[in-house]
């Protein structure tokens, strides 16, 4: 069976889109659902940063391995590379208009990913926690049924 690739994609992928990646590779493997990986991506990466201090305490505080992120800058190939992209807000899906498998967390959970950047650690909290609720819509509106 191909693989099928979920893609998040924030402003810079050094907050949301590196968290939601890790969050929601953890929840499939979790739930032993087979044929599905995830990435990330920034619509305005520094391909020469790093995963910002407020998401690392938020991935560490869940036991997940982020050792070997790094940002990526986001092209056109990826996308058509995978079989959903996930955006955190509704005004970056607007900026990828025209691919039919790119779409914003508010249109599958209900509610957009604010950006955390330059907050406290406790906006990071709140964010990682938002993000898990978005990845537990995702995964039971598009994966439950490749559980076998």
């Amino acid at each position: 069976m191909k693989r099928k690739k979920v893609l998040f994609v924030c402003s810079g992928n050094t907050c949301r889109s590196p968290m939601a990646e890790h969050i929601f590779r953890a929840e499939i493997k979790k739930r032993k659902i087979k044929y599905v990986d995830s990435a990330s991506a920034g619509i305005f990466a520094d391909i020469n940063g790093n995963l910002s201090i407020g998401s690392a305490a938020c991935l560490e505080k869940l036991s997940l391995d982020y050792s070997k992120f790094k940002p990526r800058q986001l092209k056109h190939k990826m996308i058509e590379n995978c079989y959903l992209v996930v955006c955190m807000t509704s005004e970056q899906k607007a900026l990828l208009d025209g691919f039919s498998n790119v779409y914003s967390v508010q249109e599958i959970a209900g509610f957009e990913i604010p950006d955390p950047y330059g907050k406290g650690q406790d906006v990071y909290n709140s964010t990682a926690m938002l993000i898990q609720k978005a990845v537990d819509v995702m995964i039971e509106k598009f994966f439950v049924e490749d559980k076998n």
